[in-house]
């Protein structure tokens, strides 16, 4: 029998996780722009023909492989993120794909409670203290490897991505722009609120730093 604490912090990573997935298909097929990330997802999915999920999945295998190198060692949490963001992502992808037919006014609040969501799904998760997301332990890895700041790092990784993703077909937009502006201050609020007490909120560039509110996280 799982005791409270740790059946609670599960149900958050899960309950995060499957909302991280939501969130995503929702500014995928709201069409004004995707998360950083998942504008490179795109862009190799319409270059190989393999599905959105499957390209999700197997980018965010390859950002954990980096850790190796790097000395970072995934948790519980880490692992979860990748299989289950990869494996529920298309699911939601065909449920909300009629999105792109609706006006455009019902569109932007489709972004921006796809944002809010993406914002809650990352406190849970994050709060929940059972690991980082892949992408969090590279930048961290490089973090410390190379000595530069946070913002360099994380600025640095989310301008090639987004520049690669771009020009593999990926949708850069508006969405990408508002997500990169709001969701970091909404975290910053939701994260001490929805944190499972007695454990340690990962400080990474993911996540929102004390200092740093107005970080957008990564997964």
């Amino acid at each position: 029998m799982i005791p409270a604490p740790a059946g609670r912090r599960l149900v958050r990573l899960a309950l995060g996780l499957v909302l991280y997935a939501v969130s995503i298909a929702l500014l995928v097929c709201a069409e004004l722009g995707n998360m950083p990330w998942d504008v490179l997802s795109q862009g190799v999915a319409r270059r190989t023909g393999a599905s959105f999920g499957t390209v999700t999945l197997v980018l965010s295998a390859l950002v954990l492989a980096c850790w190796i190198p790097l000395r970072q060692r995934p948790g519980f949490g880490t692992i979860a993120n990748v299989l289950v963001i990869g494996v529920l992502v298309d699911p939601f992808l065909a449920l909300f794909g009629g999105l792109a037919d609706v006006p455009l006014p019902v569109r932007v609040l489709v972004v921006v409670a796809g944002i809010a969501l993406n914002a809650l799904a990352t406190a849970l998760y994050v709060g929940a203290g059972l690991g980082p997301g892949p992408r969090d332990g590279l930048m961290t890895g490089l973090v410390a490897r190379t000595g530069r700041s946070v913002a360099l790092v994380r600025t640095s990784i989310e301008v090639v991505v987004v520049l690669t993703g771009m020009l593999l077909g990926g949708r850069f937009g508006v969405g990408t722009v508002a997500y990169a502006l709001l969701v970091g201050p909404l975290v910053h609020v939701l994260l001490p609120r929805l944190s499972v007490t007695g454990t340690t909120t990962p400080t990474t560039g993911a996540q929102v730093l004390p200092d740093e509110p107005d970080r957008a996280p990564v997964r």
